[in-house]
């Protein structure tokens, strides 16, 4: 998980584009975004971080950090 790439999804990216990109990956078509990664797997988890990012932002008025420390809590809590 590489935050730069993440925040410039987060920055650059709308929301239904991410989605669509989630989709394309998991359906094993080409991405119509450019989504920075050493393979699939952490392509996935940027989108995945990404999406969620937004949707806090959004939804709960979070700043990005704040957003991004909710998520990253959520990994490590699902890793323990």
């Amino acid at each position: 998980m590489k935050i730069p790439v993440i925040k410039r999804l987060v920055e650059t990216t709308a929301l239904d584009a991410l989605r669509q990109a989630e989709e394309d990956l998991l359906e094993e078509n080409p991405l119509q975004i450019e989504v920075g990664g050493d393979d699939e797997g952490e392509q996935l988890t940027h989108i995945f971080a990404a999406i969620y990012i937004l949707e806090q932002i959004q939804n709960e008025g979070m700043e990005f950090k704040q957003a991004l420390r909710a998520y990253t809590l959520k990994v490590r809590t699902s890793i323990s």
